[in-house]
Order: structure tokens, then C-alpha cells, then sequence
């Protein structure tokens, strides 16, 4: 039996896009996928949500794209994070730990 998706936070989608990015420059279809495998299929990131996600993080400059050939020789479109980038993750990242640790608290003592 597989398991159910969860919707993502809001918010959330863009932290996985970055953290992706972080192993290297992907494409659109390699970075759902990645993080449909490294969640064992817990998310599963709609094109609908990729892709302006992927628009927003390019116009805050956090990544930056260029066109490209794919391993079955598509053009496809790369995208890599930037220095900036780097930097988001890092703070969006402790953000993340801070949250969870703070709810995880909460629900281990309420």
C-alpha cells in the first residue's frame, strides 16, 4: 500500500527548491522528482505549484536559470541557486529547525 501526500506548508515548497538546488543545477522535472524520492513519496510536487515557484525564487534572485540539454538530449531548462541563495537556505533552514523543535515541544507536553 503506498503511502498518502501531504500538502506541503505554505511556504515549505520553496525551502525543498532550494535545499534541492544545493546538490547542483536540476531541472523542473529532476527536482520534483527528488524530492518525491528522498520523501519516499510522502510529496509529491504538482507542476501547477514547481514552476511558479520556481519563478518567484528567480525573480528574489535566489536562483538563476539557463537552458540545457537533459541526459535523453531535451532541451530542457536548468536552474542553480546563487549566492544569495545559499544564503535563504541557510536562514529558511534554521527557521525550519527552530519550528519543528518548537511544535515538537508543544505536542510532546499539551
Amino acid at each position: 500500500m503506498a503511502n498518502a501526500t501531504i500538502d506541503l506548508p505554505q511556504g515549505t515548497l520553496d525551502l525543498l527548491i532550494l535545499k534541492t538546488l544545493a546538490l547542483g543545477p536540476q531541472h523542473g522535472w529532476a527536482i520534483s522528482d527528488r524530492i518525491e524520492q528522498v520523501s519516499r513519496e510522502v510529496l509529491s510536487i504538482k507542476q501547477g505549484s514547481l514552476y511558479p515557484a520556481l519563478h518567484r525564487l528567480e525573480r528574489r534572485g535566489w536562483i538563476r536559470a539557463k537552458w540545457g540539454a537533459s541526459k535523453n538530449n531535451r532541451r530542457a531548462k536548468y536552474y542553480e541557486l546563487t549566492r544569495a541563495g545559499r544564503k535563504q537556505l541557510e536562514a529558511e533552514e534554521s527557521a525550519w529547525r527552530q519550528l519543528t523543535t518548537a511544535v515538537g515541544q508543544v505536542l510532546e507536553t499539551a
